[in-house]
């Protein structure tokens, strides 16, 4: 505890070389955060004297993390608004659907071939279905892509699968915990999730004049209190009925989005959603283990071809559905590639029931090359999708612009 100051500025400061890097280089800054993590993390060799491997810091700077997530979700959240989501209410379930049914499946078929035991199997599956909010909220707004057609169908599968999240991981610890769950109780962690969702939806769109006038507060110190009070508040009664704090940060965000000071939150809140988003991917580069990767390299390969193949084809899909444009499905697909978060907590139910030693290091692997390709093919999507459109047919009004080759 000594050195913890000195090991948080050690941490910024790497942080703030690795996002002039990325800058000099003109590619996302969330790898280089997650990649600086991992090499000075408590899991690292021990390769300078002092020993600052930010082990006293990493609780500190994991705490930090998440409320990064918050800030990034709440900003999210703030682009849009709760009307925006609810005309568009039948085409997010649908399109979430089917995102989370293909890439379960799929899951479930890739822990199959590789001779998973059934456990095992489950716990591959949801490692590979869960998209990470974080990652998928920092490529939004880097890519300042918060205002396009595909992005209301990105926010709607994200909420989609933190229902879907609930319910499994209900599932999943009754099975590998216990031994045993109870479908009342599947049922009603599943009714608790969507409900909540709704109500907060519903009670917060009633509230806006009531808000309005709440947040009417000269006193800017006033003002920001007021609303990181909702912000915190609204997340932790999230987290306490089994819905994830990011997803109650990005429902306030939607909530707040319809009143008459959303300006002036949106400006509030950047320089937070900067600082502690940063936070939150060093913090994650700090959990992973980089000498115990090696041994899933191939089982990892294997999920991350699946996952990238799986998500394209669920993003045309439910971005047909949506009546979007090809280019725009294309969108959904390669922007919700990342993994994070919620894949590791999915691990990490797998390891404390005993199970096979081989999920931890698959996991990290997995999660930390989507954490890392997510972003650049989220960046590149216009190009891809261009590659892509000619070989296969997904637009053929695109396909007739491009220019023929002479004969």
């Amino acid at each position: 505890m000594d050195h913890l100051v000195l090991e948080v500025g050690l941490a910024i400061a790497l942080i703030a070389a690795a996002g002039l890097i990325s800058s000099k280089l003109r590619f996302s800054v969330v790898p280089f955060y997650i990649l600086i993590g991992m090499a000075v993390g408590p899991h690292a060799p021990h390769f300078w004297h002092l020993d600052f491997r930010f082990i006293h810091s990493e609780p500190l700077i994991e705490f930090m993390g998440r409320i990064g997530v918050l800030f990034l979700l709440f900003y999210l959240g703030l682009e849009f608004s709760v009307g925006r989501l609810v005309k568009s209410g039948r085409s997010i379930a649908i399109g979430g659907s089917i995102y989370i049914g293909i890439n379960f499946t799929l899951g479930i078929l890739f822990g199959l071939a590789a001779g998973l035991p059934f456990m095992e199997m489950l716990v591959v599956a949801g490692i590979t279905t869960i998209s990470s909010s974080a990652i998928v909220a920092k490529v939004l707004v880097d890519l300042k892509r918060t205002a396009n057609p595909e992005t209301e169908m990105i926010l709607g599968i994200i909420m989609f699968e933190d229902v879907f999240l609930a319910v499994y991981l209900s599932i999943l610890s009754g099975l590998v915990l216990s031994g045993s769950t109870s479908l009342a109780g599947i049922l009603s962690s599943a009714g608790i999730a969507l409900g909540f969702m709704l109500a907060l939806l519903i009670i917060g769109r009633k509230a806006v004049p009531l808000l309005n006038r709440a947040l009417n507060i000269r006193s800017n110190e006033l003002f920001a209190l007021v609303v990181f009070a909702g912000l915190f508040l609204v997340a932790g009664l999230s987290e306490t009925v089994h819905v994830a704090e990011a997803i109650g940060a990005l429902l306030f965000g939607l909530i707040i989005a319809e009143t008459e000071h959303m300006k002036r939150v949106e400006h509030l809140i950047l320089p937070f959603r900067d600082f502690f988003g940063a936070l939150f991917f060093f913090g994650f580069g700090l959990t992973i283990d980089p000498l115990a990767l090696g041994g899933a390299v191939w089982l990892s390969l294997g999920a991350v071809l699946l996952t990238l193949v799986g998500n394209f084809v669920a993003g045309m899909l439910a971005g047909r559905t949506a009546k979007l444009s090809p280019k725009a499905s294309a969108n959904i697909g390669l922007t919700i590639v990342s993994r994070g978060e919620f894949s590791i907590i999915v691990a990490n139910i797998g390891k404390a029931g005993g199970l096979l030693a081989i999920l931890q290091p698959f996991a990290a692997l997995y999660v930390l090359i989507l954490a890392i390709l997510g972003p650049l093919l989220t960046k590149e999507s216009k190009l891809i999708f261009k590659l892509l459109n000619k070989v296969l047919p997904l637009d053929r009004r695109e396909r007739r612009k491009s220019p023929q080759p002479p004969g």
